[in-house]
């Protein structure tokens, strides 16, 4: 919003100097960002730097060029534009900063939106959790980051397709059926479905340490669920309806939904074919003891392997065939991957083969680890990572004694009904306010703790403003010119941000800056409350105003945390 202005400013500025723009040169193009310091600009534009070049002058007499030239044009949204080490600064005008105050709470349910993928669909394929296997700590990262960015693509206007693609396909089938066959019983699997699996799963890799003849087995037990038997499918289909039973209820304690559930055993009829393509095309050859490979040499990958010398497909594979099948049936002009660091290479390759087919080439959406505050990966005493049905479990137990001292008063039920929603909050947020590149080191105090950069403290910023605005009751007529103490325009100047702040979340895929951007908002709501009187304001078109300011900035942090899957509350 802000940045588009400036970008046409100085754009119209540019084109006034004879030679100055350069061929080809859109406003999109001349980079804005916030001012480091506030006392030289609220804005600045470093364009000066590579103009310096090709004019043969120092970065600071073309942005004193450009400066003068914009206070000559003066537009009314800006009060004065500064040159200052090379970099042109502009500061908003305090009538604009008004008027645009007053917009923005006319619309403040639409605030933020756009229409930039109009016309657009994105894939965003997220959680991805295996079939018979507990989801675990690592699963919620995915799962946040892929749900709110589906959330920000939507409020741009892209057609999103919400896709869950289940791992329940694979060689650990095979190893599973065997132990089923073996050490399963019916009716404990019906009344603890998915640890009784895992208990299965890790029992077979443990008698296989003295018995290796397992191993042999586990192969023919998942080559006959290839071929279809009757058995086999009929268990596989069982094991998948109880997984997928279990997944709904954690889904739904996360207020997570998808749009399709389709996992890796739906191209199953697809993968022999594919290969037989890919050779056929001199795309795929044969490599050692009869594998198949991709080379990737032109890219500077090792090749990829496709099939099994035994026949059996890969990960990889699989992968090729749902790309395709994504494309053809759903035409997406983008196609994201929300899936951990530690599968870098695995997304090299799938770019590198689908360049090479001249296929859309989809997007890794990498990130960390979830670490425990000793700096190791979260896990269990034996070694296993923590079920999430435990990390949520224990997030509301804690958060409900938190609220229970912060609010005496409440009632069980009411307590009981905060602590979930500021647990799940803390926990989404926790996965969502660092840069996904970095690794979380997780804290249970610092993401229950209601004076820090944590979703409860979002939330009770939020439950603040809305009790300051229960207690005034309906206002009459605001004054907004009133509005001239620094609280006051800070708050404003921050407001503007909202939009371009969504927009840069969807170009970067990053949840962070919007993270950053509702603390930083929470911040100074919460110090213009302290700092400054409302509703014991005396001066009634003042008082309203400010009560303006407070409802549309509750509103900006309810619309952005909603983006981020968080709910809010009136009361904590």
């Amino acid at each position: 919003m802000v940045a588009k202005l400036i970008q046409k400013i100085t754009e119209e500025a540019l084109k006034k100097q004879a030679g100055w723009a350069p061929a080809g040169l859109s406003a999109g193009e001349i980079f804005v960002e916030k001012s480091a310091n506030l006392q030289l600009g609220d804005y600045a534009v470093n364009i000066a730097f590579s103009l310096a070049k090709e004019l043969k002058k120092p970065p600071q007499e073309v942005a004193q060029i450009l400066a003068e030239s914009i206070n000559f044009i003066k537009p009314p949204e800006i009060n004065e534009v500064r040159a200052a080490d090379g970099y042109v600064n502009f500061f908003l005008s305090l009538d604009f900063l008004r008027t645009e105050l007053n917009n923005i709470n006319k619309n403040r349910s639409k605030f933020g939106r756009s229409d930039i993928g109009r016309g657009k669909r994105v894939i965003v394929e997220y959680s991805q959790p295996n079939i018979a296997k507990q989801m675990h700590i690592g699963h919620l990262r995915t799962t946040a980051l892929g749900d709110a960015l589906a959330n920000i693509y939507e409020t741009l206007g892209y057609k999103v397709v919400r896709w869950n693609y289940l791992g329940d396909w694979g060689t650990q089938f095979g190893k599973l059926l065997t132990a089923y066959k073996l050490w399963g019983n019916k009716k404990e699997l019906e009344i603890n479905p998915i640890p009784v699996l895992n208990e299965l799963y890790v029992r077979f890799h443990q008698e296989l340490k003295e018995h290796l003849e397992l191993e042999r087995r586990g192969q023919e037990e998942f080559s006959k669920l290839e071929r279809g038997d009757k058995e086999n499918r009929k268990l596989w289909e069982w094991f998948k309806k109880l997984s997928l039973k279990e997944f709904e209820k954690i889904y739904g304690l996360l207020g997570i939904r998808f749009d399709t559930l389709i996992g890796e055993s739906f191209f199953e009829k697809e993968l022999g074919p594919l290969v037989t393509e890919l050779r056929e095309r001199g795309i795929a050859e044969a490599g050692n003891e009869g594998a198949i490979i991709i080379k990737l040499d032109a890219f500077k990958l090792p090749p990829a392997l496709i099939q099994k010398a035994d026949g059996a497909s890969l990960y990889l594979t699989r992968d090729i065939a749902a790309l395709k099948y994504r494309l053809t049936k759903y035409k997406p002009d983008k196609i994201l991957y929300v899936v951990g660091n530690e599968q870098a290479l695995h997304f090299q390759q799938l770019s590198a083969v689908a360049e090479i087919l001249g296929l859309l080439k989809p997007e890794h959406v990498k990130y960390g680890l979830v670490l425990g505050e000793d700096k190791k990966k979260m896990s269990t005493r034996e070694g296993e990572a923590i079920p999430l049905t435990e990390v949520i479990k224990k997030a509301v137990n804690l958060a409900r004694d938190v609220v229970a001292k912060k609010n005496p008063a409440l009632s069980e039920k009411e307590r009981a009904q905060i602590a979930s929603t500021v647990a799940i909050g803390a926990l989404k947020y926790e996965m969502l306010k660092d840069n996904r590149n970095s690794d979380i080191v997780f804290s249970w105090d610092k993401m229950l703790d209601f004076t820090g950069n944590s979703a409860p403290y979002l939330q009770y910023t939020y439950a603040r403003l809305s009790s300051i605005l229960k207690k005034a009751g309906r206002t009459g007529r605001a004054d907004l010119g009133q509005l001239s103490e620094e609280p006051e325009i800070a708050i404003i100047k921050m407001l503007l941000d909202f939009p371009d702040t969504i927009a840069e979340s969807a170009r970067t895929n990053l949840t962070s800056n919007l993270a950053l951007f509702l603390y930083g908002l929470a911040n100074l709501a919460n110090r213009f409350y302290e700092t400054t009187p409302v509703i014991k304001d005396d001066n009634a078109p003042r008082r309203n105003a400010r009560l303006k300011l407070i409802e549309t900035s509750a509103s900006i942090l309810k619309t952005g945390l909603g983006f981020l899957g968080i709910n809010v509350l009136d009361r904590i």
